[in-house]
């Protein structure tokens, strides 16, 4: 169950937000076998300006409309995320909403351990999950 962060400046409607949130958890679905109804996502908005993205030497030309999505999750390997990237990045843009060069992706690894989904309780650790 991936936690998922969406981080964007103020340059969406919340309809074209919605939608970008829904492409997110559809790749989750499909690329990181997420079981289905199990939908975590943090849709943040800031104002224009609080995003400070360069292009780290790589020749992005980064626009008001920059897009950092940062997974939590546990147990995706290498291939999982390399398909992950692709399929945000390709997704996005042919939507409309996210330009290729305006999208940065970061997975974080955690584990069993560092889930807590109600009641004080560890359900991994504790057999209910």
């Amino acid at each position: 169950m991936p936690l998922v962060r969406i981080t964007q400046q103020d340059v969406r409607t919340p309809e074209e937000s919605r939608q970008m949130a829904d492409i997110v958890q559809d790749v989750m679905l499909e690329l990181f076998a997420a079981p289905p109804g199990d939908r975590y996502q943090i849709l943040e908005t800031l104002p224009v300006g609080s995003i400070i993205a360069e292009d780290t030497g790589l020749g992005f030309e980064r626009s008001d409309g920059v897009v950092i999505i940062h997974i939590t999750q546990q147990g995706r390997g290498e291939e999982q995320k390399k398909a992950i990237y692709a399929a945000l990045s390709e997704r996005l843009a042919a939507a409309g909403l996210v330009r290729e060069d305006d999208l940065i992706v970061s997975v974080v690894e955690n584990g069993h351990e560092d889930w807590s989904f109600g009641r004080g309780r560890a359900q991994f650790l504790t057999g209910e999950l």
